[in-house]
């Protein structure tokens, strides 16, 4: 079986990383209420999660979406709408 990258990168933790700090930082310096931080804070958790589970699915059919901070940002600022858009994007891409 070839190996694909599924497991989770140095660069894809570091960016997750990077943007759930950001996420915090930003929140803080315009106030920004608690509930929006925590939504942004679940959307890169769930979306990270997916990233993870489609591409171990995936493998199976030919079918992964690379872990790079890009697609990292997109599930994580848009969580499961980001996910589909990242998969209607490869698909009609490739």
């Amino acid at each position: 079986m070839p190996t694909t990258g599924i497991g989770l990168d140095l660069n894809v933790i570091l960016a997750y990383l990077f943007g759930i700090i950001l996420i915090l930082f930003v929140g803080k310096i315009f106030l920004m209420p608690l509930k929006l931080v925590f939504k942004l804070l679940y959307n890169g958790v769930v979306g990270g999660i997916m990233l993870y589970v489609i591409n171990f699915i995936g493998i199976h059919f030919g079918f992964t979406i690379a872990l790079n901070p890009v697609t990292a940002l997109v599930a994580g600022f848009l969580g499961i709408p980001g996910i589909v858009l990242l998969i209607l994007f490869k698909i009609f891409i490739n």
